[in-house]
């Protein structure tokens, strides 16, 4: 008998860990402008080349370039910039608002900007997201009230979810955006199930469903691409490749596939790969993969190549499991930085006047904070009330929850 050794358990390792000095070397990226823009009724198979590059506009001389270039005016541009430095001051007030006791979590999207708010200058009114907690720029974007948001991030009696959802997890049906769940992964088959309700329906609107890389591992995912594959609704999948999930290399989720988006190839869906942190790409690729559902030519798989500057939540401690600098040397830059590179090399934009703009953007969002604030913070001030838990749940409330009411209406005085 022939002596085959040991059994033998792969675990993939990332490049490096705390201590070492890191590099992002083995990563192949193609210059802007290389990778061509097919015709959005191009058939999957014959794309599947783009499932395994970066689709990128924006070169290193701040122009864009390429067949992927020009689907945004100036104008448009700096709205995107402006939606970016909301979303970053924004977060930054409110993780610091964390650390002080007013809430209890938060997740920031900090160095990945680009992907939601970008994508979102493609939707139109009516389609709807499926967004998981790191895509709350789609709803400044949207123009979703800042003020609303951080009403629920501080739980006070103003909150719009009276206080049922985490702070980070959103809901607006009127700005498109899905309720979320921190569940992960059930965003796909959501997404799908709405698209396939709008055909059904006969309209044109379009579900969006959003998961990270490690929620790829997740038997949602695929049970998400059968039914996109099969029924062909109109819907766009979308895969944020940050490289970490909560504390995991995203070579654990990808497996031994080359990359997230070719896991969308054995489903025959096209499926794409973009630079994430270029927000002239990110919308052209958008804008491309919206258009082929709106014309019912059948979903799309996008994977975000990103880099999650922060941590992946208040509760967590990067450093413990990637090296501190990592985020320095990720090769795809900074969204907002190159947005403002480009836009200053047009000559729309200058040093000053993004100096000036970052400056009303501050007294903007603190603004905004000292109103919610007034209103109450975990800490302090007017909350939702004993009555918040049961009403606005059921059309009719059942006879078991009437009597649990009274029970706690009575217990807070107000019975």
């Amino acid at each position: 008998m022939t002596d085959t050794g040991r059994s033998y358990l792969h675990v993939p390792e990332p490049s490096f860990r705390p201590g070492d000095k890191p590099t992002f070397d083995e990563m192949i990226i193609p210059k802007a402008g290389a990778v061509r823009r097919p015709p959005v009724d191009v058939h999957p198979d014959d794309i599947q080349d783009l499932a395994r590059t970066i689709i990128r506009v924006m070169s290193s001389d701040n122009e864009a370039v390429g067949e992927w270039a020009a689907s945004l005016t100036d104008e448009d541009a700096l709205e995107g910039l402006k939606d970016m430095m909301r979303l970053r001051t924004m977060d930054a007030r409110l993780l610091r608002a964390q650390r002080q006791g007013k809430t209890s979590f938060y997740m920031q999207a900090l160095g990945e900007e680009a992907v939601a708010c970008a994508f979102q200058k493609a939707l139109e009114p009516g389609d709807m997201n499926f967004p998981t907690y790191r895509q709350q720029g789609l709803l400044i974007t949207s123009g979703y009230p800042m003020t609303s948001m951080m009403n629920q991030i501080f739980s006070n009696s103003q909150d719009p979810m009276k206080g049922r959802q985490l702070g980070n997890l959103y809901s607006s049906k009127e700005h498109g955006f899905f309720s979320i769940s921190g569940n992960l992964a059930t965003q796909f088959v959501q997404a799908v199930g709405w698209a396939m309700a709008s055909a059904i329906e006969g309209n044109d609107r379009v579900g969006v469903g959003w998961i990270g890389d490690g929620s790829t591992a997740e038997g949602d995912f695929h049970a998400g691409l059968v039914f996109a594959s099969t029924y062909q609704p109109p819907c766009v999948l979308n895969i944020v490749n940050n490289q970490w999930a909560i504390s995991t290399y995203q070579g654990i989720a990808r497996g031994n596939a080359a990359t997230f988006a070719s896991k969308g190839l054995a489903f025959g869906l096209p499926s794409l790969r973009v630079d994430g942190n270029d927000y002239l790409a990110v919308h052209a690729v958008a804008k491309w993969a919206i258009e082929r559902a709106r014309k019912r030519l059948g979903p799309t798989l996008i994977e975000y190549v990103t880099y999650r500057e922060g941590a992946h939540s208040t509760s967590d401690d990067p450093s413990a499991y990637r090296p501190k600098d990592e985020a320095d040397g990720w090769p795809l830059g900074d969204p907002i930085e190159r947005l403002k590179g480009y836009l200053i090399a047009k000559g729309v934009w200058s040093e000053d006047r993004h100096a000036q703009m970052a400056s009303q953007i501050e007294d903007e969002v603190a603004a905004a904070q000292r109103e919610s604030e007034a209103i109450g913070t975990l800490l302090e001030g007017d909350k939702p009330g004993p009555r918040d838990m049961f009403e606005d749940v059921y059309e009719e409330m059942p006879p078991h929850l009437r009597e649990q009411l009274a029970q706690s209406l009575k217990e807070a005085g107000e019975g």
